[in-house]
């Protein structure tokens, strides 16, 4: 596991297109924004978690094809936001 610091409002390169932004630390959360393109599911991973418990699939970490069908509950959010 790679561990990083960073400041608020300061940001991680994942790749070339994925970018996590410190958004805001309040005691002991830390907001963070994400930015990826829109084929690349991003859950928090108890949303990823039940999303495999209830599709009752292996999923791979960073592998859309294997997502199952309606598992874009996070990758949702992202379009409004």
């Amino acid at each position: 596991m790679l561990v990083l610091s960073r400041q608020r409002d300061e940001s991680i390169m994942i790749g070339d297109n994925v970018v996590v932004t410190i958004v805001d630390i309040r005691g002991d959360k830390v907001r963070l924004g994400i930015e990826a393109p829109l084929e690349i599911p991003v859950h928090r991973r108890e949303v990823y978690e039940a999303i495999r418990r209830e599709s009752g699939q292996t999923c791979r970490l960073g592998d859309p094809d294997s997502m199952p069908p309606g598992a874009s509950s996070d990758s949702e959010e992202r379009r409004r936001g």
